[in-house]
């Protein structure tokens, strides 16, 4: 794989902000990878996750995507960038393999980067998909200090008594749960009973597609204490990122 393309790498990582809505202060930062290509231009995950899937290519830009995760971590620690954790997106060939956790404990160990400055982002399709030996691989690593985050989580099409099989960490809950907000003390207790749903299984609840304070006000209500999307900031390059008295 060609490492650059017009000047711009060829796999590059995005992040924006995940904000304690009772602070307003970025706490998690959520990492997306475009890839740039010379025929095709810029490719963005929703159009290769599922064929990278098919083979050991999976592998191969998770690895690469670590590797720049690692350096933006060591790059904000010396900016004094504040932040609990990075997120990365896994596949779930990677999260299968016997070898996952050795190799991620070497590349931890080479950047000299504690375990739970990283929380990995599982696929959604892993509550359909999922096998005994990804349940077994999540709990391993979670003892070995990563977090877990299940997005995408409450759509029409999300299997919602699968999450009790996946002890993750976090749940970020898809962009449709924020529509019901508006839709009267119904949708209200809707997002309720998410929320609650979350909270119950030991996880910590995250909202997507959050715009308005107003959203975060509701949200907050429920107990659900953290958000993303455009009130938090959209998707930016790492250079972007800075502490708020430097911006």
């Amino acid at each position: 794989m060609e490492t650059l393309v017009g000047g711009l790498r060829a796999v590059e990582l995005l992040y924006r902000g995940i904000r304690e809505f009772e602070t307003g202060e970025t706490t998690f930062l959520q990492s997306k990878t475009r890839l740039n290509t010379p025929s095709l231009g810029t490719i963005m995950p929703e159009s290769y996750r599922g064929v990278a899937e098919l083979s050991d290519q999976a592998i191969t830009l998770f690895e690469l995507e670590l590797t720049q995760v690692l350096e933006t971590g060591i790059r904000l620690r010396e900016r004094d960038f504040y932040y609990k954790w990075i997120s990365l997106y896994m596949p779930m060939r990677f999260l299968g393999s016997s070898s996952a956790q050795n190799w991620l404990m070497q590349m931890m160990d080479t950047a000299e980067m504690d375990t739970n400055r990283i929380c990995f982002e599982l696929p959604p399709d892993l509550l359909v998909e999922g096998e005994r030996k990804h349940m077994h691989n999540v709990e391993q690593l979670r003892n070995r200090g990563f977090h877990f985050l299940m997005p995408e989580f409450g759509g029409t099409s999300c299997p919602l008594m699968k999450l009790a099989l996946y002890p993750v960490d976090y749940v970020m809950m898809s962009q449709e749960i924020i529509g019901y907000l508006n839709k009267g003390d119904r949708g209200s207790l809707a997002v309720d009973s998410v929320v609650n749903f979350i909270d119950g299984l030991g996880a910590e609840p995250i909202a997507d597609g959050v715009s308005t304070s107003n959203q975060a006000e509701l949200l907050y209500r429920s107990k659900c204490r953290y958000g993303a999307g455009n009130l938090a900031g959209k998707y930016v390059q790492e250079r972007y990122l800075r502490k708020k008295k430097d911006e």
